[in-house]
């Protein structure tokens, strides 16, 4: 197999990854934000209300990236 059918096999996985994770996500990214930070409170995990959205939105786009 060539170099570049691994490369074009790569990206189109990763296109319908994405494509299913978006079309099957189980909530929209802002309840899923708030479900974090919901989590981090629960786990005793103190930050200024800006701080944890901000965390909250990294560990969001993690999750995105993964799917």
């Amino acid at each position: 197999m060539k170099p570049i059918h691994i490369i074009l096999a790569v990206i189109s996985g990763a296109i319908a990854g994405a494509t299913v994770g978006l079309l099957f996500a189980p909530a929209k990214g802002t309840d899923t934000r708030e479900e974090i930070i919901k989590f981090l409170k629960e786990k005793g995990i103190k930050l200024k209300r800006s701080k944890m959205e901000e965390l909250a939105d990294e560990i969001a786009d993690e999750l995105q990236a993964k799917a």
